[in-house]
């Protein structure tokens, strides 16, 4: 009798897990749909849209001792303070001042989206806007939908694995 029970309590588990994945599917599902509906210009940008509007106004290099430097270079990150070393990811903007890859990133989403030695601006205003707009709602699941049904299987193999 309780192998009965054991064995309806692994099928209920099953199919609550098994619906719940399914009601995630359909979520992306009309999720996709509604973000080809809506043009995108009214919603806010999303942490990883705002870092691939980055990369794209400003990709990253590998810092190289041997390069020339400009007058005024600094060998240093004015974020970090750290030196730079060979071989390391930077930034270069348009301004012509080096940082390294991630110091500048995090200060980009948390600052105005300005060089932080000379405050040029990196990305336009309207950009920043709706980042903060996404920043602030802070609703928005930032990962991406397969994580999270990879998520759920794996804690789904998990359960079953312990009860087998």
């Amino acid at each position: 009798m309780a192998a009965v029970s054991q064995l309806l309590a692994h099928l209920y588990t099953m199919t609550l897990v098994f619906f719940t994945i399914l009601i995630l599917e359909l979520v992306i599902c009309v999720r996709s749909i509604t973000d080809t509906i809506y043009d995108s210009g009214d919603r806010p940008i999303t942490t990883k849209q705002y870092l691939k509007l980055i990369e794209e106004k400003n990709p990253v290099t590998r810092f190289k001792t041997t390069a020339i430097k400009p007058a005024g270079f600094s060998e240093s990150c004015a974020v970090c303070l750290s030196p730079f070393e060979e071989g390391e990811e930077v930034r270069k903007l348009k301004c012509k001042h080096i940082f390294h890859k991630d110091c500048l990133d995090t200060w980009l989403q948390q600052d105005s989206a300005t060089c932080p030695l000379c405050r040029n601006k990196v990305l336009p205003e309207e950009i920043v806007v709706k980042f903060r707009q996404h920043r602030n709602q802070q609703s928005e699941y930032e990962g991406s939908d397969e994580e999270l049904i990879f998520l759920l299987s794996a804690l789904h193999g998990n359960y079953i694995r312990r009860f087998l």
